[in-house]
């Protein structure tokens, strides 16, 4: 039988998938270049196949997608509202550091999913582009003014804080995926050792970029 933490996590990750799929074809609609229009929207296409695949899977198990992403639509909504922006560069910024974080999470989470979920998640997390295209456009703009470093790498830490923060607040709403991420992480010790392996992912991320975490 399915557990109910099992359902809290792929309802989370479908509805992330739906977010990204929106956010990913805003930004498209606002990339300067058609170039960079026509990256992001196959980006976007991507990221909404994959919350099909998890909706299927949902479905599968039978559970309501609906009904499992409805308790993170309110936190993943308000992390988005708290990091909007007007900044093209910071917006690439976040297609490649948010999912980078949310994709560490989920791949240690998928470590206590039976197979074929687990399969799916480490599917569904896979790279669709956005690493390739943020590395070259950040790197870029950070060659044609090198003052814009500074201003992206405290974007970065501030997603960083955001998600970790967004991330608890989901936990301790829903007991069941609580106990699933403390079979994960442990003791407080092994907590804190989770935290810091998403943070040394995270500082990775910004180093391949020229930037500091």
């Amino acid at each position: 039988m399915t557990s109910l933490a099992v359902v809290d996590l792929l309802g989370a990750l479908a509805y992330g998938e739906l977010v990204s799929f929106e956010r990913i074809a805003s930004d498209a609609r606002l990339a300067p270049e058609l170039e960079d229009n026509i990256v992001l929207a196959g980006i976007a296409a991507t990221e909404y196949s994959h919350f099909v695949q998890v909706c299927d899977r949902l479905t599968q198990l039978g559970f309501d997608p609906n009904q499992a992403m409805e308790p993170f639509v309110a936190p993943l909504n308000q992390f988005h509202a708290n990091m909007s922006t007007d900044s093209w560069l910071e917006r690439v910024l976040m297609v490649y550091v948010a999912d980078g974080i949310a994709a560490d999470f989920y791949r240690e989470m998928s470590t206590h999913l039976d197979e074929q979920t687990a399969s799916l998640v480490l599917h569904v997390l896979a790279d669709a582009g956005q690493t390739e295209f943020a590395v070259s456009r950040i790197r870029d703009a950070i060659a044609h003014d090198p003052k814009v470093a500074g201003r992206l790498a405290l974007w970065g830490r501030r997603l960083m804080g955001e998600m970790i923060s967004q991330a608890t607040v989901v936990a301790s709403a829903r007991p069941e995926l609580q106990k699933l991420f403390f079979q994960v992480a442990g003791s407080a010790d092994e907590i804190t050792a989770f935290v810091n392996r998403l943070t040394v992912g995270h500082a990775r991320r910004m180093d391949v970029l020229g930037l500091a975490s």
